[in-house]
């Protein structure tokens, strides 16, 4: 297992955003070894969300050696010509460092906001990673599907890969979803707030079914935890309204099910939810507040936990 962030694209606190802030928490997390640096779309949501490809883009000079992750793009909303043109340039900057998670989001509003279907949106998944797939490549066929047509589209300029960024197609872990990563994705990413380690070795079995089915290595496929939400304190009532103020309100979600599931608290029983992902290959972290301070007690305080 080894960690990457979130970049803070999700104003909890209302602080406002700058290019500055956005540098120095990549450089921060480089320098403290997180693998990777993710970035999460949304067109609309209840608070403010700062647009994750311009956000990834803008700290490319500060990540060193990081991988660039999106977890999740979304190709139904964005379009699958115009991501694949996006995450192109972003590899080809970035000297082939991005991995295109894609999904297709689970918010209405966002297909409101952009005139798409709903009800649409996992047909038109599956043609938007073929279609992405057929632009990068320039040996590939066109693609011809119901929803997309590549046919006589020449993307240039290239990703710096010659088949373009490896797709990761996220799921939450239901056999549908699971068998699409299968079929066509190059990686998994799971949910951090919408799993628990049962559910994710359970789902990691079932995938590796699949796989096998497809003649890919189970072994080698890779997985990550996205949004795993965190905050790391001794503080007990800070713990808990960074629960019961912050993340529960903003996700809509079952406040119970959020403190079971999240590394919210003091260092110990943080690496002890995380440990419990023993077969998890990469967990992105997202911290709830006061960023940098964060992922640098993440890394001072629960990880030689982990390690011991």
């Amino acid at each position: 297992m080894d960690f990457g962030v979130h970049l803070p694209l999700l104003d909890f606190e209302r602080k406002g955003y700058s290019l500055d802030r956005l540098q120095s928490y990549a450089e921060t997390a480089q320098k403290l070894g997180y693998k990777a640096i993710a970035a999460n779309d949304h067109m609309v949501f209840s608070r403010p969300w700062l647009d994750g490809l311009t956000a990834l883009t803008s700290v490319i000079d500060k990540t060193g050696d990081m991988a660039l992750m999106t977890t999740v793009a979304l190709p139904v909303i964005r379009r699958p010509v115009a991501l694949a043109k996006a995450l192109a340039a972003i590899d080809l900057l970035s000297g082939g460092r991005v991995i295109a998670g894609v999904g297709p989001g689970s918010s209405a509003r966002d297909y409101e906001a952009v005139g798409a279907s709903f009800e649409e949106r996992w047909q038109r998944l599956d043609e938007s990673i073929q279609a992405m797939r057929s632009l990068w490549n320039p040996d590939a066929p066109p693609f011809i599907g119901q929803f997309y047509d590549t046919q006589d589209i020449r993307m240039e300029p290239r990703a710096a890969r010659k088949s373009g960024p490896p797709i990761w197609i996220g799921s939450w872990g239901s056999e549908a979803g699971l068998r699409r990563v299968a079929r066509l994705g190059d990686g998994w990413l799971a949910s951090g707030y919408n799993t628990t380690p049962s559910r994710f070795a359970s789902a990691l079995e079932k995938l590796r079914e699949q796989l096998a089915k497809h003649g890919k290595n189970a072994e080698s496929f890779p997985n990550a935890i996205a949004t795993m939400w965190f905050f790391v304190t001794d503080d007990r009532a800070e713990a808990e309204h960074m629960l019961r103020d912050v993340l529960t309100p903003t996700l809509r979600r079952d406040e119970d099910e959020l403190r079971a599931r999240l590394p919210i608290g003091p260092p110990d029983a943080c690496a002890q939810k995380l440990a419990a992902y023993r077969d998890a290959g990469r967990i992105l972290l997202w911290p709830l507040a006061n960023e940098v301070e964060q992922i640098t007690r993440f890394m001072e305080q629960v990880v030689p936990l982990l390690d011991s």
